[in-house]
């Protein structure tokens, strides 16, 4: 991906500490005390993991910010869904806000123990099939008409077509030409099909194995749900592609039954064309996004 952007403010251990003992330690007695330590650092959010069982999410610029809040907002009704499938989610257990100093909304959320799924080979990673289409048939229920709005994730296929002519673009003149005529044919496919025409449906807005927690074949949570909005559920089926071989995607278009018809598949196909281009034009300082597009595009053009 493009590199990380300049985080806005500085968040370090005395900063989280001391918005935990101002404001969370009624609601978490032990929140003042637990070993604090930085776990992850992203493109909007840092991860500070509180103790064993807990972690403290915080927005790293101001384009983040809201993300958080509608984990706050929506988040605990969407893991009450998702919670009876087995696979956690991290809803916030505490809903911090600006103080201290720092200008964000913030959250205290479960630790989800386990390894990023980009850490599990292909091969291993259909044992995750069926629950992750449990977790996805839970979640994909109609979105409330306050839903938050994304200006990308779930909307129709046709709004990204300038965007992903410019990635093929790009891929050429990198003389990358291996699979791109088929990837091509294949995005021009999700383009006829016919568009979602139903009200739009809860979908998590940015699923990948980054984004899937996982003890080897076991799949063990869903996280960052900052991208949540309600749209066409083919956004999130594009996982079948950029998560699984063809025996785990066998498997998880399967357990999904007769919840979608063949043209939120052939969509679904297209959005993991688009996925794959962002990640092979943009992951140059990133090598296991990088891998990953190259993964997800030999995987369409295998089917």
């Amino acid at each position: 991906m493009p590199d990380k952007p300049r985080a806005e403010v500085v968040i370090d251990e005395p900063l989280v500490r001391r918005l935990l003992v101002t404001q969370a330690t009624d609601a978490l007695p032990d929140a003042a005390i637990l070993p604090l330590a930085l776990a992850a650092e992203g493109w909007d959010s840092a991860v500070w993991r509180l103790g064993d069982d807990l972690a403290v999410r915080l927005p790293r610029r101001r384009l983040g910010a809201p993300l958080i809040v509608h984990e706050q907002r929506w988040l605990p009704s969407i893991a009450a869904r998702i919670g009876p499938t087995g696979i956690r989610v991290p809803a916030p257990l505490f809903a911090g806000a600006p103080g201290s100093g720092y200008p964000w909304a913030w959250s205290v959320v479960p630790w989800i123990d386990g390894m990023p799924g980009l850490a599990v080979p292909r091969a291993l990673r259909t044992g995750w099939a069926v629950p992750l289409a449990d977790a996805l048939l839970a979640l994909h229920l109609p979105a409330p008409a306050d839903h938050p709005v994304n200006p990308v994730r779930g909307g129709p296929l046709a709004e990204r077509a300038d965007a992903v002519a410019e990635r093929f673009s790009a891929l050429r003149s990198r003389a990358r030409a291996a699979g791109l005529a088929e990837a091509h044919r294949l995005w021009l496919a999700g383009l006829a099909a016919s568009p979602w025409a139903q009200p739009p449906l809860w979908i998590h807005g940015d699923l990948h194995p980054g984004n899937l927690v996982a003890h080897g074949a076991e799949l063990a949570g869903i996280i960052d749900f900052g991208d949540v909005t309600g749209g066409d559920p083919a956004y999130d089926l594009a996982v079948a592609w950029l998560a699984f071989d063809s025996a785990g995607r066998d498997a998880f278009i399967a357990a999904t039954g007769d919840r979608y018809g063949e043209a939120t598949w052939t969509r679904a196909r297209a959005w993991a064309v688009a996925v794959a281009l962002i990640l092979l034009v943009h992951s140059d300082d990133n090598p296991d996004y990088a891998a990953l597009g190259e993964e997800a595009l030999a995987e369409v053009i295998r089917d």
